[in-house]
């Protein structure tokens, strides 16, 4: 772990999961992006692993309330066919800067059939099995721009390129500046929904050093595209 900063978060990832047996509890250190969780407690509901990295935390801050008050809560996504629902606490140190990430992760599946079925037998009519909240899938596949509340727009952008910051400085830190570094780090960064954010494009060209029509090129290269 390099921030220090996140360590009194250890206890409080274990408090939340022995209070609540059923919740996993990740903790993410920013400043390594791609291998960002640094503790789990209850791993049990996504297997989540020391050393792996985040998965939803762009797409909860595009599609789920203001990163800005460190808060974004209830949001659903799938995971092996289970619906996962989640709350981060968004992580900032004195000078504002996002540095890491408290989640909680509680697997909704059973919870939903249930209710389904208490709703089904109330209301005198058959259970609805594909009821129940939309949750994104588990992979993006090929990202589109998504539109944003303006209140929210800058926060999410902000958020959006302090993780791109540290996904490049990670990557030259490890020596890493060749072609197919470049391509595998734009392959992480669309695979973890960066360019869902408007002006994504541009600002990620820009760092990379690249034109925004090379940056294209690598995103079709990535999707399979001729």
């Amino acid at each position: 772990m390099s921030n220090k900063n996140l360590l009194p978060y250890f206890s409080v990832a274990e408090l939340i999961a022995r209070t609540f047996p059923d919740a996993e509890v990740v903790l993410h250190d920013l400043s390594l992006p791609q291998h960002s969780v640094i503790y789990v407690a209850n791993g049990t509901v996504t297997g989540r692993k020391v050393g792996q990295t985040f998965h939803h935390l762009i797409e909860k801050a595009v599609f789920a309330g203001n990163p800005e008050d460190g808060v974004v809560d209830n949001y659903t996504f799938e995971k092996d066919g289970r619906q996962i629902r989640s709350s981060s606490l968004l992580i900032r140190n004195e000078q504002k800067k996002l540095i890491g990430a408290l989640c909680i992760n509680i697997d909704t599946t059973q919870a939903s059939a249930l209710l389904n079925l208490a709703q089904g037998l109330l209301m005198g009519r058959r259970a609805d099995t594909n009821s129940g909240s939309k949750a994104l899938p588990d992979s993006l596949g090929q990202s589109c721009p998504v539109t944003v509340e303006k209140s929210n727009e800058e926060s999410v952008r902000q958020f959006v390129n302090n993780m791109v910051d540290s996904m490049i400085r990670e990557l030259e830190l490890e020596g890493k500046h060749t072609k197919e570094d470049r391509l595998e780090l734009i392959r992480f960064m669309d695979e973890r929904g960066v360019f869902l954010v408007k002006g994504s494009m541009e600002y990620v060209a820009g760092k990379l050093g690249l034109s925004k029509v090379t940056l294209y090129g690598y995103l079709d290269k990535i999707h399979g595209k001729r």
